[in-house]
């Protein structure tokens, strides 16, 4: 094993693409899949989802915490990760696997069931892995630079698990796309944590007890008005994915073929954008990145709304790719600089909690997402693809330009609500 390789920015960020092929082709289809395909009402769907995050607003945390307070020969987060592994690609496979014939009834138990079962595995893996970035990664020039490479590897992802499903499950069905994407991640996670070597002296620090960690975690401003503004603009990723196939083909009116080719427009312009997005935030401070790439992404989803072939559409997808882009990278340098402040007062490195505490914040945006969709549908008169309502189009225009428009306008103005002033750090390449 080479050592140049080990916590390299480029062999760690094996993990961002591992996790995100399962987890766009899951955010981006199931509900197309449970909706639109096996007839699933739209209100068990949104049922399901909110029975999934009270569970998660229990585990989501705790995982954080017994994570910070691991303590073995391999390190505090890789255990974790090399035992859910298996479990994770299981539990994605039963999501996209139900049996033929099921009532509406046992068809929502299935889906609940598998949903509860593979958001608890990711919870473990995204917890663990997002642990691992600001403890491996120090300074904001080494983060942002492991950020853009990360985020390049993610939108290779999103383009894989976008763009290539419909292609997939056209020629396939559901269930393979399922067993190829778990493979897919099986074998890249693994070479991400053969790849990384945790801090020893993280591990050696005397962990807070639980009520006080939890005391500390929750009483920071700074990260309570990070983590709810950036839920906000996560609900537009999610969104935006998963309507597409709807856009497509209620709005766009192209055939399921195409819509790998939209799917691409904006995933593909993405990758080239990122490092746009490098070179703005080593110009600028992080905090102010991260506000402008809420504003562009913003004022980004409004051409979707004009859509009206896959020409337009193709168009539209560019320019939400610069606002996604930036999304995607200018967080990760706000993020550590908060978890550094509270190591520097705490005297503990807590990234788990602070993932975990943050992913169950984020996480809470698929609500969100789903009550947007359950509401527009509901005045609209969308129930499912086996009835559809007088106006399909309208319902779609509205929840992939005007919702997500919304969504941000909130994201941008919770921002603003705190000052994010930090010491300052050495940069380290």
């Amino acid at each position: 094993m080479k050592r140049r390789w080990i916590n390299s920015p480029y062999t760690f960020a094996f993990g961002m693409f591992a996790m995100m092929v399962p987890s766009q082709a899951f955010s981006s289809f199931y509900s197309y899949f449970y909706v639109e395909k096996l007839g699933l009402g739209i209100g068990l769907a949104t049922l399901a989802r909110t029975i999934f995050l009270i569970w998660d607003a229990v585990n989501n945390p705790l995982f954080g915490y017994w994570s910070d307070r691991t303590n073995t020969r391999y390190g505090r987060r890789r255990p974790w990760v090399f035992g859910t592994i298996p479990l994770f690609m299981l539990f994605f496979i039963m999501v996209f696997s139900p049996p033929g014939g099921l009532t509406q009834n046992t068809l929502f138990t299935w889906f609940l069931t598998a949903l509860i079962l593979f958001e608890a595995a990711a919870t473990v893996l995204w917890v663990n892995y997002g642990a691992l970035f600001p403890e491996l990664f120090r300074g904001d020039r080494l983060r942002a630079k492991a950020s853009a490479i990360q985020q390049g590897y993610q939108v290779v992802a999103l383009l894989i698990a976008s763009a290539l499903t419909p292609i997939i499950y056209t020629a396939l069905n559901f269930p393979s796309m399922a067993l190829i994407y778990a493979l897919i991640f099986g074998v890249f996670m693994f070479l991400c944590m053969m790849y990384v070597r945790e801090r020893p002296e993280a591990s050696q620090e005397q962990p807070l007890k639980l009520a006080k960690a939890f005391k500390i975690t929750l009483s920071n401003k700074k990260f309570w008005v990070f983590n709810i503004s950036n839920s906000f603009a996560q609900t537009v990723n999610g969104l935006i994915s998963s309507i597409i196939p709807f856009y497509a083909k209620y709005v766009l009116r192209i055939p399921e073929a195409q819509v790998s080719i939209l799917l691409a427009s904006v995933f593909v312009s993405v990758i080239p954008l990122v490092f746009v997005w490098y070179w703005i935030i080593r110009r600028m401070d992080g905090v102010k990145a991260w506000r402008l790439s809420l504003i562009i992404y913003a004022l980004s989803v409004i051409p979707l709304w004009f859509g009206s072939d896959l020409v337009s559409g193709v168009i539209a997808g560019v320019i939400v790719g610069f606002g996604l882009a930036g999304f995607l990278v200018t967080p990760a340098i706000v993020s550590g600089r908060i978890i550094d402040e509270d190591a520097e007062k705490t005297g503990l490195r807590r990234e788990g909690i602070y993932t975990a505490v943050a992913g169950f914040i984020t996480r809470s945006s698929g609500l969100i997402s789903a009550l947007a969709f359950f509401i527009v549908g509901l005045i609209f008169g969308y129930e499912s693809g086996d009835n559809p309502g007088p106006d399909p189009g309208l319902t779609f225009r509205y929840l992939i330009s005007v919702v997500p428009l919304c969504l941000l306008i909130v994201s941008i103005l919770i921002s603003y609500s705190a000052k994010f002033k930090f010491k300052d750090h050495p940069s380290s390449e």
